[in-house]
């Protein structure tokens, strides 16, 4: 197997468990499991970086192969190393666009949570001082009774 198709599998293996980071993370969101989000941000960011050093490896190899850094580079290094390797970087590509997009559904998915809970804070902040007094005990109109105090 030559030096380009390893390092594309490798980055190939590493998206493929940011996809499946990705699952999870949608998971979590979709069931209300925020306490788990903390934990998929850590391993999101350290596949994030196993890919970026993965990438730099990649590049490296094909600048030594004699071509430029770059995707231009790794597509002409790719198919000067035959068909499985152009395929292999093909589909990099796939899954990298592929794993690009979930990414941002999932931050669509952050912002929207983040919104309701901004929405239903301000709301209840501005309506809770209506009703409620510095104490958390129920005002009252006219200083009547209070009747319902524990």
């Amino acid at each position: 197997m030559n030096t380009m198709l390893l390092y594309l599998h490798a980055e190939k293996t590493c998206v493929e468990e940011f996809l499946a980071l990705l699952d999870r993370e949608e998971q979590a969101m979709g069931n209300a499991r925020f306490s788990e989000l903390t934990a998929i941000t850590d391993e999101k960011i350290a596949l994030l970086d196993r890919m970026a050093t993965l990438d730099r490896q990649r590049e490296t190899a094909q600048v030594a192969l004699g071509f430029e850094p770059g995707p231009a580079g790794a597509e002409a290094a790719a198919a000067a190393a035959g068909d499985a390797t152009r395929q292999a970087w093909t589909a990099l590509l796939a899954l990298a666009e592929d794993a690009k997009a979930r990414n941002m559904h999932n931050g669509s998915l952050v912002h929207t949570h983040l919104d309701f809970t901004q929405r239903a804070l301000h709301f209840l902040q501005s309506s809770v001082q209506l009703f409620y007094g510095p104490d958390g005990v129920r005002k009252t109109a006219g200083g009547r009774n209070r009747l319902a105090l524990g």
